[in-house]
């Protein structure tokens, strides 16, 4: 049976209320029947009205019950205290009641993924941005705006040309918002420096006015490393064919005679002996090269820079003589730094070689050791022909030769200034050049200087 507590209360109430008052119009009037009939009517209209604005009444209050119930839900989440009647109306709220806290778990739930969502996007090092169907932006990231160089925050609805300005870019956001397909491309943006970027567009999964989100991938560091790779590859082999070409030569000349010609029977070999010592030379840098860039170092200890330097000195003293060049010890303050002895000497030696390699007849390679602002600073200046400033950048790079064909007369691999450049940067220090095109160069070795004088550690562990 249906149940509305306001309508029976109301018609109860109507009904009682008639009878009283039929009654009394009986006792009041006992002989006018049409008076009494008139009057019947009149209380009958009267009651009824009571009767309705009672149950109106009520059901208003339960409307109201009810609503403030729903808000209170949507609102804050909280259960509200409800009247205690089991009435239809009482019913239809606590189902809402219930219908508001699934609608509320599924909303908070949304706007935690939303946020997560967000904050891994905006944390991305890739440039992200989200577009509507009409190009407004939607989404953008911090990578995003820094690559267009645009400051944040960007409004939502901000049209996409006043961020982009390449066409290329605009033109794959186009493509895909009308024909619903992902693109992807490189594109070099100039907005980015010229940076190469992996640009990768899609639509909008789920959204009928198909927007579109790119994402922007910065390759130009992997084009480099890619460019350096393929480079030392080529002249790797480069280095290696000219001196093997030269072996293979002069073998077969001999194989085919030349080996009962004595004279030069014995130059063939000679030459064969000093291609294969540069063979071996070019094997030697390139497994230190290796070692160096990819290799875990030594513990470092306190190194005396004089004794290193004065070691070096001794090694290429002979070379410096039959060529006439004049070594000259300047300022040799007795500094120690944290390094590795070997490496260290090695550095030394490779630029005292270039030094007196590269120097003119009759010239000189002066070295000092100076103390500079807590570091320790190793100067080899050489009264050569210098180095042409477009060469500078360039001259600690692998296999890169400033005059290739002298280079390789005088036996140079190549390698030995991105020796010294590794090998310092492993100790923590710098190398830098100087150059005066026809009047010489000046290499700077800077290191930390150690507070523990060299050959400390040694001692303390005897």
């Amino acid at each position: 049976m249906l149940r509305i507590h306001g309508l029976g209360r109301g018609i109860l109430t109507g009904a009682v209320l008639t009878t009283v008052s039929l009654a009394a119009i009986k006792l009041l009037l006992p002989g006018s029947d049409s008076l009494r009939s008139l009057l019947a009517s009149a209380a009958a209209g009267l009651t009824g009205g009571a009767a309705a604005g009672i149950f109106f009444h009520s059901v208003s209050r339960r409307a109201r019950d009810m609503r403030e119930r729903v808000d209170g839900l949507l609102s804050s989440g909280s259960t509200p205290s409800g009247t205690a009647a089991r009435d239809e109306m009482a019913a239809l709220a606590e189902s809402l009641e219930l219908a508001a806290r699934q609608v509320r778990v599924v909303v908070e739930t949304l706007q935690r993924e939303s946020s997560r969502l967000e904050s891994i996007l905006g944390s991305m090092v890739e440039g992200v941005v989200a577009v509507d169907s009409l190009q407004r932006i939607t989404f953008v990231n911090r990578a995003f705006t820094e690559l267009m160089a645009v400051p944040l925050p960007v409004a939502p609805g901000t049209p996409l040309v006043q961020v982009v300005r390449d066409h290329a870019l605009l033109g794959m956001f186009t493509s895909v918002v009308s024909a619903g397909e992902p693109l992807q491309r490189k594109l070099v943006l100039a907005a980015a420096g010229a940076r190469s970027f992996e640009v990768q567009v899609a639509p909008l999964a789920g959204d009928p006015q198909r927007g579109a989100i790119a994402m922007l991938y910065d390759i130009t560091e992997l084009e480099r490393l890619e460019r350096v790779r393929k480079d030392f590859v080529a002249n790797v082999s480069h280095e290696l064919r000219t001196p093997l070409t030269a072996v293979s030569g002069y073998a077969e000349t001999l194989l085919e005679g030349a080996l009962e010609d004595t004279a030069n029977g014995r130059k063939f070999v000679e030459i064969i002996l000093a291609k294969a010592r540069q063979l071996n030379s070019i094997a030697t840098d390139l497994l230190i090269l290796s070692s160096l860039e990819g290799g875990k170092p030594p513990e470092a200890e306190p190194v005396s820079l004089r004794e290193s330097l004065e070691s070096a000195l001794r090694t290429v003293e002979p070379a410096a003589r039959s060529r006439g060049v004049r070594i000259v010890s300047g300022r040799m303050e007795d500094l120690s730094v944290l390094g590795y002895d070997v490496r260290l000497e090695q550095v030394f030696v490779n630029l005292l070689e270039n030094a007196v390699k590269f120097n003119r007849p009759e010239g000189e390679v002066r070295v000092e050791i100076v103390r500079d602002a807590g570091h320790a600073v190793v100067r080899v200046q050489d009264t050569g022909l210098g180095i042409p400033s477009r060469d500078l950048p360039r001259i600690f790079e692998r296999f890169y030769r400033v005059d290739k064909a002298r280079s390789r007369a005088t036996g140079g691999t190549g390698l030995g200034l991105a020796i010294v450049k590794h090998a310092v940067e492993q100790m923590g220090g710098s190398v830098s050049v100087k150059s005066d095109l026809g009047h010489g160069s000046v290499f700077t070795v800077s290191l930390p200087e150690s507070e523990t004088p060299a050959g400390m550690n040694a001692a303390v562990a005897s």
